[in-house]
């Protein structure tokens, strides 16, 4: 530890938590921390961008496509202000990012001294973990906590680092005794909740006995592509895709009808306008005029968040768990539908369209 700084600590456990690539702009407040990155290029690819909403925007993206921590960076004051059009995008999507900016001088905040902003402050309002660097032997206990709660949450997580302890040698400064070294560590699991079985019946019977049901999957299903074809064919039932949903299974299934919404497909749009039922996989698309007409479609919606059941559309039984687990055990329950002539009807539509 002698040799390295809290700037070296802080990257190697961002390396230790699995992040791979991070996006960012140098400044002399972030300094140190870029010294680091550049002597751990074999293990962590720095991305160069030109502003720091594109670092931020960049991070998010990587964050959506893989399930991955997205990491982002600037500099202090008017660089980590930029960073926050794209943190309020991983906040409203749901994506896992972690931002770090630089903050003036530990010892000069709250003197108005060059870049004197409280970015933490400013935070508050959009990251889901936010916390400033209060010295070198904090550094350990804050990346683990941020890093794990934007897993967990998916969504954005914030550090500001003063300009001074980024270059501070790892070891200095003082140590409470009730902040054992190695009291944290990087494990996580993402839990996989699986809703009770009384509520995955009453799912199938409210799907039971209706010929014109539709899928809409989302973010959320991103993963299940084999258990929403197979609910899709028990069903006859078209898949429709919200934007966020667009490799929950490929443009050329043979069940989708593609994407819905403002930049959507006639054949999804006709879906929902004359479905009888609604299975909701991990979505909760915003264009609510695109949904059925409430009260036309008995609805059953899986989701992991259980705040969001129901957010958009009336839900006759909500089943708060994982998607892919949620599906594999509602499957054998569902009921094969043999009529076929609203799924055919949906795969003529989306030929001629």
């Amino acid at each position: 530890m002698a040799d390295q700084t809290a700037s070296d600590v802080f990257v190697d456990r961002l390396i230790d938590w699995g992040a791979e690539v991070i996006f960012g702009l140098p400044g002399d407040g972030i300094n140190g921390f870029m010294d680091a990155l550049r002597t751990r290029g074999d293990r962590i690819r720095y991305v160069h961008v030109r502003h720091e909403e594109v670092a931020a925007m960049a991070a998010v993206g990587y964050a959506k496509f893989t399930g991955k921590l997205g990491v982002c960076f600037a500099t202090s004051g008017s660089g980590a202000v930029h960073m926050m059009n794209g943190l309020l995008d991983a906040k409203v999507e749901q994506a896992p990012v972690l931002a770090i900016s630089g903050m003036t001088y530990h010892d000069l905040v709250g003197t108005s001294y060059l870049q004197d902003v409280n970015i933490d402050y400013l935070m508050n309002d959009i990251a889901l973990y936010n916390q400033r660097i209060m010295g070198p032997q904090h550094v350990t206990n804050v990346v683990d906590y941020a890093c794990r709660t934007a897993l967990a949450q998916r969504g954005p997580a914030h550090i500001a680092f003063p300009i001074d302890y980024q270059a501070a040698p790892a070891d200095s400064g003082t140590r409470y005794m009730r902040n054992v070294p190695g009291h944290t560590s990087t494990a996580f699991q993402n839990p996989v909740r699986i809703p009770e079985p009384d509520l995955l019946r009453r799912a199938a019977e409210a799907l039971g006995g209706k010929a014109k049901v539709a899928i809409l999957a989302g973010a959320g299903a991103r993963g299940a592509t084999a258990e929403l074809e197979e609910a899709a064919d028990k069903l006859g039932a078209p898949i429709i895709k919200a934007q966020l949903g667009k490799d929950c299974v490929p443009d050329d299934s043979p069940f989708t009808t593609g994407p819905v919404g403002l930049v959507g497909s006639r054949p999804s749009e006709e879906a929902l306008e004359e479905c009888e039922a609604l299975l909701i996989v991990g979505s909760t698309m915003p264009y609510i005029e695109y949904y059925p007409a409430p009260g036309q479609a008995v609805c059953v919606q899986i989701g992991d968040k259980p705040e969001r059941i129901g957010l958009r559309y009336p839900a006759d039984v909500g089943l708060c768990g994982d998607a892919r687990a949620t599906l594999r055990a509602l499957l054998p329950l569902l009921a094969r539908n043999e009529d076929r002539e609203f799924l055919t009807q949906a795969q003529d539509g989306m030929r001629a369209w």
